[in-house]
């Protein structure tokens, strides 16, 4: 498996369930394909999204498993979060011994919160983990807040911080806010929330995204536009999903899972209790919405942007 760049576009997949909410393999397998398939730069597994922690052990490892044998040498990053830290390093060297590229690592929170603290997290995850680790910055998950100054101190002093996964909003002020004028070592940003905020991002020297939005295609065709300096080509991708960039970004898995099922990708959009089900009235806004996005586009096909 080649080594991931962190550049470009990273889907975070969700873990696929029977109704009975035993793990569906075959899914998973379909879903890495099918990204290899639209040119991925890589996929990232057992995030949030992945409903990490309703897995038992022996589910994490088939997941990556299946991930690295479907994936035909794309990158493919696990999440290994945990609030542990010698934990965290074990789940980063399972990951590399099943053939995992990289790892997306959170802080976990603390008591007394401390920048020094989750510095030494990062620092021993990054010396005795093993892989190349994808920094998150995400508040409202980890309720651990990171300012410019100490994710920049990381990204300087700790050789394995391959990448920073921004999700702090306003993502495009804090992205001016981490690299300015800054003379030290650098790093790509990848953005998360959906995309929420992803024309912006992009034009605020974003490289690219891990995030879980359904069409990952068109989020490739936004970075696309970017590097090519098309701004306006870039905006009016940004303008066309943004409603269903924003009605995805809901919190509710079960939404994006449906999408999913919708692109014949997964054969049930179960999540796993506690996690609640779509509703048949969310289930039929999206449904709307997306023949109205993308009206006579096959769904179960690579989207035409």
């Amino acid at each position: 498996m080649s080594a991931p760049s962190f550049t470009g576009v990273y889907p975070i997949l969700p873990t696929p369930f029977h109704e009975d909410e035993s793990l569906d393999l075959e899914s998973m397998a379909r879903l890495v394909r099918f990204m290899a398939s639209l040119g991925m730069d890589g996929v990232t597994v057992l995030g949030v999204m992945g409903e990490a922690n309703r897995l038992t052990d022996d589910e994490r490892l088939q997941i990556l498993r299946t991930s690295v044998e479907a994936a035909g040498g794309m990158p493919v990053i696990a999440g290994v979060t945990h609030p542990g830290t010698a934990a965290t390093v074990a789940l980063c060297r399972q990951a590399a011994d099943a053939g995992i590229a990289g790892v997306m690592v959170s802080p976990s929170r603390e008591p007394n919160p401390s920048d020094e603290r989750v510095f030494e997290y990062f620092a021993r995850v990054g010396a005795d983990g093993g892989l190349p680790m994808a920094l998150q910055d995400h508040p409202p998950s980890s309720q651990v807040f990171m300012g410019a100054p100490l994710l920049r101190r990381m990204v300087e002093e700790i050789p394995g911080v391959a990448c920073l996964k921004l999700e702090h909003a306003p993502t495009p002020a804090k992205l001016t806010a981490l690299w300015g004028a800054h003379p030290g070592r650098k790093v790509p940003v990848l953005m998360g929330l959906g995309a929420l905020y992803a024309g912006f991002d992009l034009l605020r020297g974003a490289d690219g995204f891990m995030t879980g939005f359904a069409f990952p295609e068109a989020l490739k065709a936004m970075v696309a536009a970017a590097r090519n300096g098309d701004q306006p080509t870039l905006l009016g991708l940004y303008t066309r999903f943004l409603p269903l960039i924003v009605y995805e970004q809901q919190p509710a898995l079960a939404l994006r899972k449906e999408i999913y099922l919708l692109r014949g990708l997964i054969d049930s959009p179960r999540v796993r209790h506690p996690g609640g089900q779509i509703d048949p009235v969310s289930a039929g806004e999206v449904r709307n919405l997306l023949e109205t996005i993308l009206a006579g586009e096959d769904l179960k096909k690579p989207l035409g942007v």
